[in-house]
């Protein structure tokens, strides 16, 4: 009688990304999350006051801080692809300095994958994380241009980053789904930003009467905060690790 074989763990194949390494991408790096935190922080009281006509009008400021973010600090998915294998290292060394030397003149195709990548998150992520918002009880018949628009946020603070570096690798997509993808700055940053979201909903049943309570501007500030924290956890004391589910 053969005994039962123990449950294999699933363990990711991908390595945390590493970001551009100069002085200018470490400091847009830094300087991010306080800009991100600043721009929320000025349009607080016209959020309460107006939730749809601010998420609107703050949407391209967002889109751009994220474009610079990602293209001045991380390689895009493009530039991502392993080298092929040669025993010669003569051979190795000139396709590296030949990778080098494309990666140095291909600014205006890091402009473009930036652009694309918050293209591809507005246009397919955001009407999924409004459908799974409404699943989960975001009110449909009176509210679906705030929920929409509070997607739109989402979408660019935790998909348009994913976008960018993994592009269309399958592999990388599942490891991202299952959450098995090791911990860095940008899928601290992914995680962050649903977990603070989902925190963010406490508040609103409460019996406080407040206006900041009015949907769905907690879940917002929510996902804000998380994403700069998330951010931070992961490019610090929690990266390289993966999300323990026992």
């Amino acid at each position: 009688m053969t005994s039962p074989k123990p449950a294999t763990k699933a363990v990711a194949s991908s390595d945390p990304v590493e970001p551009f390494n100069s002085a200018l991408a470490r400091s847009i790096s830094h300087l991010h999350p306080l800009l991100i935190l600043i721009a929320y922080r000025y349009q607080f009281n016209a959020l309460i006051q107006d939730p749809v006509r601010q998420l609107l009008n703050s949407l391209p400021l967002l889109a751009i801080l994220q474009a610079i973010y990602m293209g001045a600090c991380f390689p895009p998915a493009w530039m991502n692809r392993p080298a092929p294998s040669n025993n010669d290292s003569k051979c190795n060394s000139q396709r590296s300095k030949e990778r080098s030397s494309q990666e140095q003149i291909s600014i205006p195709k890091v402009v473009v994958s930036a652009l694309l990548s918050v293209v591809i998150a507005l246009l397919l992520a955001t009407p999924i994380i409004t459908i799974f918002m409404v699943l989960l009880g975001a009110p449909l018949t009176t509210h679906l241009p705030h929920t929409a628009l509070a997607s739109a946020h989402f979408s660019l603070l935790a998909v348009m980053p994913l976008v960018y570096i993994c592009g269309v690798d399958g592999n990388k997509w599942e490891e991202i789904i299952a959450v098995l993808r090791p911990l860095d700055e940008v899928f601290g940053a992914t995680l962050g930003t649903f977990i603070g979201a989902w925190l963010g909903a406490i508040p609103i049943p409460l019996d406080w009467d407040r206006d900041w309570q009015k949907w769905p501007v907690t879940i917002v500030t929510g996902a804000y905060v998380g994403y700069v924290l998330g951010k931070y956890l992961g490019q610090y004391p929690l990266r390289g690790k993966s999300v323990e589910f026992d």
